[in-house]
């Protein structure tokens, strides 16, 4: 794959994030938002200091979620698009197509569920700001473990795949996977700081609705680059005036 071809794909790829990050967004505002609104009505109910607003709630709600979501779908649209330069053909004979939604599915695996389901999202007024730091760190040293331990697995399945086959070795590959992911979830520390008054139903929806967020993120990129990308690696033949068909140039 030459450089044209995979700065093409780069800008396919941030382009799509940026359209996925639109319907994100729309989920964000529609599920996500109404849920936050009320962790804050929550708070404020329970709390006897009045903290003075820096920026107002409307605009957090609206251009400060619209700034966030879209800057983060183009990022990870452009990262996902490196990493599928490099994927395409080397996981598999699959098209282009299908491993951008391959890849994009791993994705959303590896980088959010899997450290979601040890550490799950919270809404206003659950944790304790003391410990911020350490509950970020703790997050972003589960999402890296669960990305290196992805590919070490797809390594692991490519390099059994001779001597078991297809089939096992990807058997044997996720099974390392989810052990490995396993151990961590016993070992790395317990965060549990849910007040006890706190809504189960609200804390619920609120992380069903940062999962659905992700989930419309990831699968519409997916979708959106795995078009794109097919149109770009594998273009239709042109049609001539005649009705005869030409070879379509890259």
């Amino acid at each position: 794959m030459n450089s044209a071809t995979v700065r093409n794909l780069l800008v396919r790829g941030m382009l799509a994030g940026l359209a996925a990050g639109v319907l994100a967004l729309v989920v964000a505002y529609l599920l996500g938002e109404p849920n936050v609104d009320k962790a804050i009505g929550f708070e404020e109910a329970h709390s006897h200091e009045h903290e003075m607003e820096v920026v107002s709630r409307s605009l957090q709600s609206t251009a400060g979620l619209a700034t966030g979501v879209l800057v983060y779908g183009v990022a990870f649209g452009g990262i996902a698009a490196l990493a599928y330069c490099f994927a395409l053909g080397r996981v598999g004979r699959f098209s282009p197509r299908a491993t951008a939604l391959l890849l994009s599915g791993c994705a959303l695996l590896a980088v959010y569920v899997v450290p979601f389901l040890k550490y799950p999202a919270n809404p206003p007024s659950v944790g304790n700001p003391d410990t911020i730091g350490k509950r970020t760190t703790l997050y972003f040293l589960m999402m890296l473990l669960s990305v290196l331990l992805a590919v070490a697995a797809t390594i692991l399945g490519k390099r059994l795949a001779p001597r078991l086959g297809t089939w096992w070795a990807t058997v044997t590959a996720v099974a390392g996977f989810v052990f490995v992911i396993g151990l961590a979830y016993e070992f790395l520390p317990v965060v549990n700081e849910v007040p006890k008054d706190f809504p189960a139903a609200l804390l619920w929806r609120f992380r069903l609705s940062a999962l659905a967020i992700q989930a419309v993120l990831w699968g519409g990129f997916g979708l959106l680059f795995g078009e794109l990308a097919e149109r770009q690696l594998n273009p239709k033949p042109a049609k001539a005036p005649s009705g005869r068909t030409v070879p379509a140039s890259n």
